[in-house]
């Protein structure tokens, strides 16, 4: 059975009525940081990025390599850590070039170096193809 983090893990996901602390476990993401407007096409290459990785994650026992421990399960969704520069700070409207960010999408525990190695090389292999 799929494991689905928007069933299972709604204490983490789904908003709630009242504001309530809770205890995150540790996680695993792939994340990317950057600076700059998100309107920018370069902040919807990196999205993609991410996406690419999770993907090449979660399928691939398709392309013939199963981890350890894996599960089939739903691709985690996109997060974002936002600020501004000091700069930005020091300003009374927001200058959307002046935002620091941390988008990331978070990964199964079984995820180790290896299984991020093989993303990685299945990603670049990817978009050297269609580059090409």
């Amino acid at each position: 059975m799929k494991y689905e983090w928007r069933k299972r893990e709604k204490n983490l996901y789904i908003a709630k009525q009242e504001p309530k602390l809770i205890s995150i476990p540790g996680q695993k993401f792939f994340l990317i940081k950057g600076k700059g407007n998100p309107n920018e096409h370069e902040f919807a290459e990196k999205i993609g990025v991410l996406y690419s990785l999770a993907y090449a994650v979660r399928m691939m026992p398709k392309q013939g390599y199963t981890p350890a421990g894996y599960f089939e399960y739903t691709v985690y969704p996109l997060e974002g850590i936002w600020d501004l520069t000091e700069e930005g700070k020091k300003l009374d409207t927001l200058n959307k070039n002046e935002l620091l960010y941390t988008i990331m999408i978070r990964q199964p525990d079984f995820v180790t170096k290896e299984i991020v190695d093989r993303a990685f090389e299945h990603v670049e292999k990817k978009t050297t193809s269609i580059s090409k």
